[in-house]
């Protein structure tokens, strides 16, 4: 299962892509958010099931599933969701002039997760142009698109040394984060005031090489010395993480200037642009 959130309109819709059943399901609540405007879309789609016949709710039953997505106070909670079809057949049962495009944009994503699994290449080229919509500069878009790269090595590597997904990654996530800059992920973001963004979206260009040689270092010496569980992936993480700690401190000792910065990546390239208008 890979999380994602989606945007119909300036509405986020969280989603989750099935790999085995390689298709998209989507938080039924959103759904009801985005075409209704609601200010409470859970307790709208509970009138709406109540407004249901026994032969609704029993299709109902066959065409939704509860699974677990990241609520707004960032924990993950069983949530309704539904496929393509389903969603269809839910949006029929909601009055809203917003039908019609929401079906569009239901047929969009979904051709856009078939090209992607013929074509990969499509997938990076999309995340180039998100990036470079939220102003990144295009070195640090490069930098960033390799950091996804590595991340998926090592969860890769942890996964065959027998480390579990989810927590057991955050877990092992925290370790190489304290071991190269000295603070948990969550303290990482608290640092750059950050809430629920992506923390590797703001990191600087340095930050973001520096993590990616600890993760790459944390993969190589798991593959050179076959760790097995949790317990003995964390040295490992930490051997890794050590890694490029030790090179940070030889950056900062040469530059007088710390590494771990709270400007994000965007702050930074704006900051570097007004010098070289200042220059001119």
């Amino acid at each position: 299962m890979n999380d994602d959130v989606k945007m119909f309109e300036g509405s986020q819709i969280r989603s989750v892509w099935d790999n085995e059943r390689e298709e998209w399901y989507f938080s039924v609540v959103d759904v009801i958010g985005s075409l209704t405007e609601s200010n409470n879309p859970r307790d709208y789609w509970y009138r709406v099931k109540k407004r249901m016949s026994e032969e609704e709710k029993s299709e109902l039953s066959t065409i939704c599933r509860q699974l677990k997505l990241k609520a707004p106070d960032g924990k993950m909670r069983l949530t309704d969701v539904a496929d393509m079809q389903g969603i269809f057949r839910i949006i029929q049962s909601v009055p809203s002039p917003k039908a019609e495009p929401f079906k569009m944009w239901l047929a969009e994503v979904g051709k856009e997760r078939i090209d992607e699994i013929i074509d990969p290449e499509l997938t990076i080229d999309r995340a180039l142009e998100g990036y470079a919509r939220k102003g990144y500069s295009r070195e640090w878009i490069n930098q960033r698109l390799q950091a996804i790269q590595v991340r998926k090595e090592l969860t890769d590597t942890w996964q065959d040394h027998g480390v579990k997904a989810g927590n057991e990654y955050a877990i092992l996530t925290n370790e190489i984060s304290k071991a190269w800059f000295g603070m948990t992920t969550r303290e990482y973001k608290e640092f750059k005031g950050l809430k629920k963004e992506n923390l590797r979206d703001n990191m600087s260009t340095t930050e973001l090489i520096l993590n990616m040689l600890a993760e790459t270092a944390t993969k190589d010496i798991a593959e050179a010395t076959n760790p097995q569980g949790l317990d003995e992936n964390k040295q490992v993480a930490q051997d890794g993480g050590s890694i490029a700690g030790d090179a940070r401190k030889s950056i900062e000792a040469r530059t007088s200037k710390p590494v771990i910065t709270s400007k994000n990546a965007i702050d930074l390239g704006r900051l570097i642009r007004d010098v070289v208008k200042h220059d001119r």
